[in-house]
């Protein structure tokens, strides 16, 4: 069966051992999680450019489509980028061999405030990692970044808004992270769904 198949139609083992959903969900949405070892392997300028396509059509508010994204791919890009990470972020994030850094642009064209610009935004980032998924690629948001020091190096405008960067590539030998890292590398869980739904009104 491909990779593809897999994250369509099963759970990978991996998976299965971590992640017990409590109703059905198409696999993808189980397989799809934020590794932080990262192999030597380049991205194709045509994978990079489907999972950009596939963020671009995420829905947002009167179509604005705020999401902008800033993309670094050569060695001379990566280094601006490693050089506004934490330190704890790129000692692993600086293997990944694309980052990509999700903004927005909180105005509308007509200069009014944008209410609803992290939000579609955020949709336009669930949208690349899913989609990441199925080239067989893992990516991995980070907000552990100086916003200032990207906003200058980059040059982005004032009414942009700096949400995260993403670590795109293909999943690496948990050996290669710290030692810290590597009991961590596996796809956490998550909390049961009665902690976050509430019908009709808020019970507690």
């Amino acid at each position: 069966m491909s990779d593809q198949r897999t994250v369509f139609e099963q759970a990978t083992e991996e998976v299965q051992a971590h992640r017990k959903p409590e109703y059905p969900v198409t696999p993808l949405f189980l397989n799809r999680w934020s590794p932080r070892a990262y192999s030597d392997q380049p991205v194709s300028e045509q994978d990079l450019h489907t999972l950009l396509e596939a963020a671009h059509w995420a829905p947002s508010s009167f179509n604005d489509q705020p999401w902008r994204f800033i993309v670094a791919k050569t060695d001379e890009q990566l280094a601006v980028f490693h050089d506004f990470l934490s330190e704890f972020n790129r000692s692993w994030a600086s293997k990944a061999p694309v980052l990509i850094l999700v903004a927005s642009d909180t105005k509308r064209e007509n200069g009014d405030p944008n209410g609803a610009h992290a939000f579609d935004s955020g949709a336009a980032w669930g949208s690349l990692a899913l989609q990441a998924k199925l080239l067989g690629l893992v990516t991995h948001a980070i907000g552990g970044f100086s916003r200032d020091q990207a906003r200058t190096a980059l040059n982005i405008p004032s009414t942009w808004e700096l949400h995260a960067v993403i670590a795109l590539g293909y999943q690496g030998d948990k050996l290669s992270l710290a030692e810290g890292l590597r009991e961590r590398e596996l796809p956490n869980t998550r909390r049961p769904l009665n902690e976050v739904i509430f019908e009709g009104k808020i019970n507690l």
